[in-house]
C-alpha cells in the first residue's frame, strides 16, 4: 500500500491542507484564503481563528475526496505549522486551530504526528518545488548549508539553513528587517491605493504593465539588515502626487528586489559563495523574480505563497529517516 503524508498549516493568510508521497510529489494542494474586509490590512488573530475554524472541514472534505479517488493508499503520518519561526518564544494563536485538527486526525488514524515551524514549512516547499523542478539536486539544500530568504507579510528574514537529522533543517536568522516587512509595505500602499488585500499579485501584473523611468530612491540596508518603513512612505508620496498605480507598484517592487538584492550580495560575502533559495509570498512576484535573475533558486509562485505542501514533505522526509531512508527529491 502506497504511503502518503499529510500537511496542514493554518497561517494568517491561508487554511491550507496538502498530501505528499514518499517520493515529494504534491499529489493534493488545498489552500483557503481568510477572508480581509474592504479597505482592511489584515487579520487579528481572534478572526482568523475563527476563520480557520470554519475552514477546516472544508480542508477535511478535499483530503477526504482525493483519497477516495487515490490507488491503495493510506495516510503514514502528519505534519503542522505549530509555531511561526523556529525560535524560543514563537507564537501565533492562528496556528492552534491547525494544530488542534492535526492532533485529532493523528490520533483517529493512529499515525505519527511531526511539528514544525511555518518558516520551516516555507523553506521545504521552496526546497521540494525547485528539486521537482530540476532547478536544482537534493543536496545542495538537504545536505548542504545554504541561505534563504523568506519573504512575506510576517516576515522578511535571511536564513542560514543547515542540516539536522531529526528536524531535517536547523534554522538560524541572521539578517532581515529592522521595521516593517515587505509584504507589508505591498499590502499598506495596494490599499492606499483601493487594492483588495492580499495586494501582492495585482500590484505585480500591474508593475509589469509599467514602461517609463522609475523616480530614484535609495535603499536602506546594513549588512544582512535593512529598513523598508521608508519605502511605504514614499510610495504614499509617489501615488499622491501621480495617481499612477502602475508606476507605484513597480517603484515598492523594484524598491523591495534592489533590497533583497543587496541582501544577498552582502550575505554571500560574510557567509561564503552558497546556494540561495528565495521563499514567501513575496517572493511569488514575476517582478521582483527578474530583477533578481541568476542570484538564487525560486519556487513554483504557488508554492511561494501560504501552503501546506511544505510541512507534508518535512513529514515524509522525517517519518522516513526514523524508517531507515530518505527521500528522494
Amino acid at each position: 500500500m502506497k504511503s502518503l503524508f499529510l500537511g496542514i498549516d493554518t497561517s494568517n493568510y491561508t487554511t491550507s491542507a496538502a498530501i505528499a508521497d514518499g517520493e515529494g510529489a504534491i499529489l493534493l494542494n488545498k489552500k483557503i484564503p481568510l477572508p480581509v474586509r474592504e479597505g482592511e490590512r489584515g487579520l487579528r488573530q481572534s478572526d482568523a481563528v475563527f476563520h480557520h475554524t470554519k475552514n477546516l472541514p472544508d480542508a477535511a472534505r478535499a483530503v477526504r475526496e482525493f483519497l477516495g479517488s487515490a490507488e491503495v493508499a493510506e495516510i503514514a503520518a502528519l505534519g503542522v505549522s505549530s509555531v511561526p519561526r523556529d525560535a524560543e518564544g514563537s507564537y501565533m494563536p492562528c496556528f492552534l486551530a491547525g494544530v488542534a485538527a492535526a492532533e485529532m486526525t493523528a490520533s483517529a488514524l493512529g499515525v505519527p504526528l511531526y511539528r514544525f515551524s511555518h518558516q520551516a514549512g516555507h523553506v521545504m516547499a521552496a526546497v521540494n518545488s525547485v528539486c521537482q523542478n530540476g532547478v536544482s539536486d537534493r543536496e545542495d539544500f538537504l545536505e548542504k548549508p545554504f541561505l534563504a530568504f523568506h519573504v512575506s507579510g510576517g516576515t522578511t528574514d535571511l536564513l542560514l539553513v543547515e542540516p539536522d537529522e531529526e528536524k531535517v533543517f536547523r534554522i538560524r536568522q541572521i539578517g532581515g528587517s529592522k521595521d516593517i516587512n515587505g509584504g507589508q509595505a505591498i499590502d499598506r500602499t495596494g490599499v492606499r491605493m483601493g487594492l483588495a488585500f492580499p495586494c501582492g499579485a495585482e500590484m505585480d501584473r500591474a508593475a509589469l504593465t509599467f514602461a517609463g523611468k522609475l523616480p530614484f530612491a535609495k535603499i536602506s540596508v546594513e549588512g544582512e539588515a535593512c529598513c523598508l518603513s521608508g519605502l511605504e512612505n514614499k510610495a504614499a508620496e509617489l501615488f499622491e502626487s501621480s495617481g499612477n498605480a502602475a508606476l507605484v507598484s513597480a517603484f515598492t517592487l523594484d524598491f523591495i528586489g534592489r533590497t533583497l538584492s543587496a541582501m544577498t550580495d552582502n550575505a554571500r560575502r560574510e557567509f561564503g559563495d552558497l546556494p540561495v533559495l528565495y521563499a514567501g509570498g513575496v517572493m511569488s512576484s514575476l517582478y521582483i523574480r527578474r530583477m533578481l535573475g541568476e542570484k538564487g533558486a525560486f519556487a513554483d509562485p504557488v508554492y511561494s505563497s501560504d501552503n501546506a505542501a511544505g510541512t507534508a514533505c518535512l513529514a515524509a522526509e522525517v517519518h522516513r529517516r526514523t524508517h531507515g531512508s530518505r527521500l528522494l527529491l
